[in-house]
């Protein structure tokens, strides 16, 4: 038999041609009827829901509340990036929330009680992450226990180990700048615009990149006329985000870290031999493995990641509310990171997903949180002039003391980054910090 020449044409099957041949019209018809639709869902939702809030409260969509809710969004976005790898191999990591707390757990006893420059602080809590993802990852590969049993087991475990080494004190402010820069500072309006058009430059550049190895390996590409489309859209969006940023205080810290790690972990799941492994590991790992790829070593690289990716979530949290305490990474944590996987269009049984989809679910879901007046006028409780306040025990006393550090450190968050509502709508005095969406 002849040997195939390298330079000879691709075999196209007849839904293949048919799919050349079809428009753009046809294509997206296509993906409704086969329900393939993606992120669009999602998108839509946070348009009406951002409608809705505007007509609601004419601040909503004011350049300091999407400041806010942009940085909100950082901590639990950084979750779901390691939720996502987990769920493309078709597992399930039910101890991000307790990993994320006992990063910044960690974090905070050993700056605060310890002394540690934040320097050194801040990576210890995303290695005691990264320490927690392997422990998991070994006990669930190793032993064979089910990754529900024994992610069941650590969210239980690592709530208790951070109530241990917080102390009787149970919360702990956090004054350091260092810590506070990582939620706190913002990138000057001019750093921005440059930030904006090195990453349209890079966004171009890859789309031309993707274009031309498909050409050169006689696959189909897409239509000059697609990729200025796309990249129009991407100007948009890209330049329209950094004036409303730029209208405020700039472009978060916390944001760019964010979209770093997006932007990173889709290059890696889509671009790299270890992304396509995870991908073929959670299709089918009994055919990965029969293919040479060492499923143990994949699905124990992606718990490590999810650790370390929650602990720095944890710390994200902690430098935006500049407190650790005994609750950090409990209540809603977890099932918002795995609903903005699996909203996002991430399948629960592995082998479908992208990491850009559970950015698009953190923006819906921290939308959808954000209190509104009729809610806050319900929690404020005017308290009476006339009442004498009892005589306080000393237990008391000392509790008192630490709610009042605590109350301190948010007005100087709040002094410092400018109240995110009008004054008649002000939270609850007595609402714990923890639940403040903003100041």
């Amino acid at each position: 038999m002849a040997a195939e020449s390298p330079d000879a044409a691709p075999i196209l099957t007849p839904a293949t041609i048919a799919d050349q041949e079809a428009g753009p019209l046809e294509r997206f018809r296509r993906r409704v009827t086969e329900g393939e639709l993606g992120s669009l869902p999602v998108i839509a939702g946070l348009v009406i829901i951002w409608i809705t809030f505007q007509i609601l409260n004419p601040n909503f969509l004011s350049a300091r509340n999407l400041t806010n809710l942009i940085v909100q969004i950082a901590d639990m976005g950084t979750i779901a990036v390691g939720i996502v790898l987990v769920l493309l191999l078709g597992e399930i990591d039910l101890s991000v929330g307790s990993v994320s707390g006992l990063g910044a757990g960690v974090m905070g006893v050993l700056q605060v009680k310890h002394g540690v420059p934040a320097l050194f602080a801040v990576p210890a809590g995303i290695l005691t992450g990264t320490l927690v993802g392997f422990l998991q990852g070994f006990w669930f590969t190793r032993f064979k226990v089910p990754s529900f049993v024994v992610t069941l087991a650590g969210l239980l475990a690592w709530e208790g180990l951070l109530i241990l080494i917080l102390g009787t004190t149970g919360t702990i402010n956090l004054f350091d700048p260092g810590i506070d820069a990582i939620a706190g500072n913002f990138v000057s309006p001019a750093g921005g615009w440059i930030i904006a058009a090195v990453g349209l430059l890079l966004f171009v550049a890859g789309m031309l990149r993707t274009r031309q190895r498909r050409a050169k390996a006689g696959l189909e590409t897409r239509p000059v006329a697609g990729l200025l489309f796309r990249a129009a859209v991407a100007s948009v969006l890209v330049l329209a985000a950094v004036y409303i940023l730029n209208s405020d205080r700039g472009t978060p810290y916390a944001v760019l870290i964010l979209l770093g790690l997006v932007i990173g972990f889709d290059y890696i799941t889509r671009r790299t031999r270890f992304g396509r492994h995870i991908f073929a590991v959670g299709g089918n790992a009994e055919a990965a493995r029969r293919a040479g790829i060492s499923v143990t070593f994949i699905r124990m690289a992606v718990f490590t990641l999810a650790g370390t990716l929650a602990a720095s979530g944890g710390i994200i949290a902690a430098s935006r509310l500049l407190a650790v305490n005994q609750s950090s990474g409990s209540g809603d944590v977890l099932l918002n990171a795995i609903a903005a996987a699996v909203i996002g269009g991430t399948s629960l049984f592995g082998g479908r997903g992208t990491v850009w989809a559970a950015l698009a679910r953190c923006s819906w879901s921290r939308s959808r949180s954000t209190p509104s007046p009729a809610r806050d006028a319900r929690q404020r409780v005017a308290p009476s002039r006339g009442a004498r306040r009892p005589r306080a025990s000393p237990k008391d006393a000392s509790r008192s003391h630490g709610r009042r550090a605590s109350a301190w450190a948010t007005r100087r968050r709040c002094a410092r980054r400018g109240p995110l509502r009008s004054a008649r709508q002000a939270p609850s005095p007595k609402t714990h910090p923890r639940r403040l969406t903003g100041c």
